[in-house]
């Protein structure tokens, strides 16, 4: 993984998009609307997404290096009343589970479970390339709702075109469909300064064959303001070095509270670029396959290798989600 250097600290993210090493500007600390930010997508701009993605261009999808600047970093209030959303069910029943590591820092998933259908890689396009990053379905109104990071859904001012929602990617296959966005929304923080605090992204997608996606994949439950220092569960599909995107791969361990310049949530684990947006679940069951996402793969420091960090859930990231699914 590619590590680079601004400022007095440096943050990589896990979830790159593509080689590049661009910076946000530390500077841009604009307060910003009080709610989420979101970019609709129309009726043609979804048909090109849906034959954009041919297997070969997801196959090649390259990530990209996101650095947040010191100044962009927070401390933020955290409210102690927690919300939890349950897991909803897919129609089909899940694959079998077998027992996994505990703590792992980066293995592929065999377990099987509900977690395999509703995880899935995000492909879109950003200033003219083709990037991937990581998505999780959860339970929601609409039965529509994806939950990524902010730079997967909008970075350096621009919204990501082509999106598409790929549950269960198979190395250039999508065996439960293309998904493609109709809206897609961040927080207002990410949207007025990519405050690392707030990399949190949602997506909205589209039926696919008269059907919703969670009635296809399954949902896997949310919980806001659930607290730090839990035993995390993290999946994605890492596709930088030593990776390529086509597994499925998951850390797992005890999480702690990042001590240095962010609010974030911190678990031991060596996913690299196009992890990004990939869920962190609590009271995660791998007899189900199912738990509490709370949180996404977001960042690494690059003087603490092989440690993952990912934004806390707290109220503003419910606001997102229930905008999002209101949609």
């Amino acid at each position: 993984m590619r590590r680079h250097r601004i400022a007095t600290a440096v943050l990589l993210s896990v979830g790159a998009l593509f080689a590049g090493g661009l910076t946000t500007t530390g500077a841009a600390q604009a307060a910003g609307p009080t709610g989420p930010i979101g970019h609709s997508f129309t009726a043609a701009d979804q048909r090109a997404a849906a034959t954009f993605w041919t297997p070969d261009r997801m196959r090649s999808a390259t990530s990209l290096d996101l650095t947040a600047a010191p100044g962009a970093l927070r401390q933020v209030a955290r409210s102690a009343t927690p919300t939890t959303i349950a897991p909803t069910a897919a129609k089909a029943a899940p694959s079998a589970v077998s027992p996994a590591a505990f703590p792992q820092a980066g293995g592929a998933w065999t377990g099987g479970g509900a977690v395999v259908k509703t995880s899935g890689r995000v492909f879109f396009t950003f200033q003219g390339r083709t990037a991937s990053c990581s998505g999780n379905a959860v339970t929601s109104q609409n039965a529509s709702t994806v939950i990524t990071a902010g730079h997967c859904v909008k970075y350096q001012g621009a919204w990501h075109t082509n999106w598409v929602f790929v549950p269960a990617y198979d190395n250039g296959q999508a065996p439960y469909g293309q998904w493609t966005a109709t809206k897609t929304l961040t927080t207002p923080q990410w949207e007025a300064s990519e405050d690392i605090n707030y990399d949190i992204g949602a997506a909205v997608v589209a039926p696919l064959n008269g059907k919703t996606l969670t009635s296809v994949t399954g949902a896997q439950g949310i919980q806001f303001n659930g607290g730090y220092n839990k035993a995390m569960y993290a999946f994605g599909f890492p596709a930088a070095s030593p990776y390529d995107g086509s597994k499925f791969i998951y850390c797992s361990g005890n999480s702690s509270k990042d001590f240095l310049f962010s609010q974030d949530h911190s678990l031991a684990c060596n996913m690299t670029g196009g992890s990004s947006g990939g869920p962190w679940f609590t009271s995660f069951s791998e007899a189900t396959g199912t738990g509490l996402q709370v949180s996404v793969n977001s960042f690494g420091y690059t003087f603490l290798p092989n440690r993952m960090f990912g934004p806390y859930f707290g109220t503003d990231a419910q606001n997102l989600y229930n905008k999002a699914q209101a949609s």
